[in-house]
């Protein structure tokens, strides 16, 4: 087997369910580009009785014959795997009683993996996909002790409406799930390593805030190549590795893709996001079930957070999440054709602002490795950011990462991405100062704030850093 980078707990699961006496169903979801084919095909690796994937609805301009092209492609499979004496299906039910023949066929007691791979693809309207493959696992899989079912799929949301929260025909008949996740720093450390890629932890920080952990763009980067010139070739330039890839990314998850992307659009613009009504009156999408449904969507899917703001009563607010996204629309979609765009403005100020709001997603994305760095893992707390408007007479206070703890203490973070150690001056210690101040007036007397500095070397002893009461450096995220 190929080495997996991380995936450990996955690949057990996989294997426990692969060695049981029962069939079992199973399904795997994640984030596209995130790895779940490559986990499954290495995990199972030669163990596959069938296995096909959907048709990509990006590569179908004919919207008519979507149906057509899906049965098309799965009877071709079929084939490939020794259907005989059988006609191209013209329904889905026909479709996967051909599947069970096949099977039946191929059948000699062992273990028959049979691996659906981009399945939401397959559900185009009016085609009454789920009623048939419903049946399939009802009325054949189901009476196999020996099948084992995966199906995997980008589409979240449709993976948990349909399959795990199904209240029809596949209702509690999932025997497990997999959700897969981006790699974490240390897991695109092991990854560069795996590859003979020399790049600084610096460097891998950078990569997160662009790439985001996901293995299938940190697989464009080549040895001997700058983190800079690598990002040059993989996003910029006439023939970059991602050309079209945020409008691919949507289009292939989204019926909506276009009202996704007015979204991630607009919550781009603020660190902190936005409420629902917001994005409503931003975006022009209607305030109503549509919309929820949508953000849900992008939320299941990774790419953007629901949380509620600290000193907001039950607000929720909307909050980009999506590394690649957000490097996107700041750099990419304005700048491709400029083959060293990364390299040439390396320093620029415009890049040193998108570096500080990307330090920040990469540390909300790591609050467990925060959290052991601070020794609080046992410790229930709440994270959340927090800002309050200024007045004529007070200045307002804005913080973008608070940890609120059960055991009375408020750790203020302030999260610092800087090429050394972090100096604090004189004007900013006054405002760290009007932050703690601001935010004790909205605690109980038993609180305290702790303030947090999450920096990439730490931080310059000084006399205007003697409030600091905890620095967590860069290497603690790669724990």
């Amino acid at each position: 087997m190929s080495t997996v980078i991380g995936r450990k707990q996955e690949i057990e699961e996989l294997e426990r369910l692969y060695n049981s006496d029962r069939p079992e169903f199973v399904a795997v979801y994640g984030r596209r580009r995130v790895g779940k084919t490559f986990l499954i095909k290495q995990a199972l690796k030669g163990k596959f009785t069938f296995q096909h994937t959907g048709v990509s609805p990006i590569d179908q301009e004919d919207k008519k014959n979507r149906m057509k092209t899906q049965l098309e492609s799965f009877y071709y499979s079929m084939l490939n795997h020794g259907l005989e004496g059988y006609k191209q299906p013209k329904s889905w039910m026909e479709a996967f009683f051909q599947l069970e023949q096949l099977l039946q066929k191929l059948d000699n007691g062992e273990r028959m993996v049979i691996f659906i791979d981009e399945l939401p693809w397959m559900d185009t309207p009016r085609s009454r996909f789920l009623s048939a493959f419903e049946n399939f696992w009802n009325g054949w899989c189901n009476d196999h002790d020996n099948v084992m079912l995966v199906v995997c799929g980008s589409a979240t949301t449709w993976m948990l409406k349909y399959l795990s929260r199904n209240k029809g025909g596949l209702y509690g008949r999932l025997t497990d799930e997999i959700k897969v996740y981006p790699f974490t720093l240390k897991e695109c450390e092991e990854y560069f390593n795996h590859e003979n890629i020399e790049l600084s932890r610096y460097d891998i920080v950078q990569s997160y805030m662009v790439f985001g952990g996901i293995p299938y763009y940190l697989s464009y980067f080549r040895k001997g190549y700058s983190f800079e010139r690598n990002s040059d070739m993989i996003l910029f330039g006439n023939r970059p590795r991602l050309k079209d890839e945020f409008n691919r990314l949507f289009k292939a998850i989204f019926t909506n893709a276009e009202d996704c992307k007015k979204i991630i659009r607009l919550l781009a613009s603020r660190n902190y996001g936005f409420t629902r009504e917001e994005i409503a009156n931003a975006t022009g999408l209607p305030l109503g079930g549509g919309l929820s449904d949508t953000l849900t969507a992008l939320a299941e899917s990774d790419f953007i957070l629901r949380y509620s703001p600290y000193g907001k009563g039950t607000g929720e607010y909307y909050k980009l999440i999506d590394n690649f996204c957000l490097f996107w629309l700041k750099h990419v979609e304005p700048n491709q054709e400029n083959a060293s765009y990364f390299n040439d403005n390396f320093t620029s100020d415009i890049m040193k602002a998108w570096k500080g709001v990307a330090f920040e997603q990469v540390c909300w994305q790591h609050i467990t490795q925060i959290k052991k760095a601070l020794e609080i893992g046992g410790v229930k707390s709440s994270v959340s950011a927090w800002n309050i408007a200024g007045t004529e007479t007070k200045t307002g206070a804005q913080v973008d990462l608070l940890i609120n703890r059960n055991d009375n203490i408020v750790n203020l973070c302030e999260m610092k991405f800087y090429s050394g150690l972090y100096s604090i001056d004189k004007d900013e210690e006054f405002k760290l100062m009007n932050r703690i101040d601001t935010l004790k007036e909205t605690l109980t007397p038993k609180q305290q704030v702790h303030l947090t500095f999450i920096t990439t070397f730490g931080l310059k002893q000084g006399k205007h850093s003697g409030k600091v009461q905890k620095v967590v450096t860069c290497d603690e995220l790669f724990t």
